[in-house]
């Protein structure tokens, strides 16, 4: 292996820097709000179509930032392949996994599903990059896991599982390791050397059009709901927890590795369960705070400098 080889194939996986922080922050916050404009988006509007318009329109917005700012925009086939897996991925099928695996799964048990992408990450680096398994990384992750777990017991315990139930828990397995793929395959195309905003934009243009596909073989009605919420969560959802969150975490995964930057999606449920304290009037348990300080105690061990 050459030096160039192996400098390209080893993530910064030990800077955390106040641009780090920032960055993660934003990832954590943006994504953990979400919920409330995906709330607000059901009921008239099929679920992929709303998914739909909300890539156009974010894929829209990173077009005119590449355009702006004059980066390349121009890939040989390979590495539109890429990119299109990039699509699937991240920008299509992982969402509707979990949107209708969401449909038979309870909400807690959705996060906690999805909180396995920090151990998913941490598996899927190893096998595809051989990257060493840190210890405290896994057993970060592990303890954040857990900690959901507790987080969310009550909803989850009390919830009944039939077969459509397994196949919805199914489904958002498979949302989260379409979710943990996508990581894999942004981590090659950014040590490639591509621009980070030029392939989030193709990769948001090749999953509008796994969307258009699926909405028109459903046969679903090309509509938006004219209201005030539903309007106000299609914009938000777009440019905040499309655009701005996924170029944070794209970022996060160059500079900390997949592992470690996986670990924001513990965090998301934390921050929705904030939010709806605030908002929904949610009351604490003491079971709740446990899973709250496991899933903190999970975040300093993930993210932490080691010792050299």
């Amino acid at each position: 292996m050459t030096q160039a080889t192996a400098t390209m194939s080893a993530p910064d996986a030990k800077r955390f820097d106040g641009t780090t922080f920032g960055l993660y922050a934003a990832t954590v916050f943006l994504w953990g709000v979400s919920w409330i404009g995906i709330h607000a988006q059901l009921g008239v509007v099929a679920p992929e179509m709303s998914v739909l318009w909300r890539f156009l329109l974010a894929a829209f917005l990173m077009w005119a930032w590449v355009l702006a700012t004059g980066h390349r925009v121009r890939f040989g086939l390979a590495d539109h392949l890429r990119f299109a897996a990039v699509g699937c991925c991240l920008f299509s099928f992982n969402f509707i996994s979990f949107y209708y695996g969401g449909l038979s799964v309870p909400s807690g048990l959705l996060s906690v599903v999805f909180s396995l992408a920090s151990v998913f990450n941490l598996v899927l680096s190893f096998v595809i990059f051989r990257q060493k398994v840190e210890p405290r990384v896994a057993l970060g992750g592990v303890i954040g896991v857990i900690g959901i777990g507790l987080l969310f017991w009550p909803e989850i315990a009390g919830a009944g599982f039939n077969a459509d139930a397994l196949r919805g828990l199914g489904l958002c397995v498979m949302g989260t390791l379409f979710f943990c793929s996508g990581n894999m395959i942004s981590t090659v195309v950014q040590r490639r050397g591509v621009p980070l905003l030029s392939a989030t934009a193709w990769g948001m243009t090749y999953g509008c059009i796994v969307l258009l596909t699926l909405n028109v073989l459903r046969g679903n009605a090309f509509m938006v709901e004219p209201t005030a919420a539903y309007i106000g969560s299609l914009l938000y959802l777009s440019i905040g927890a499309s655009v701005l969150a996924f170029m944070a975490y794209l970022t996060l995964l160059r500079r900390l590795g997949a592992a470690r930057a996986g670990y924001s999606t513990v965090l998301f449920p934390i921050i929705a369960l904030a939010v709806s304290t605030l908002l929904e009037g949610y009351q604490w348990t003491a079971l709740a705070g446990i899973g709250v300080v496991f899933a903190l105690i999970g975040n300093v061990l993930v993210l932490r400098r080691p010792a050299r």
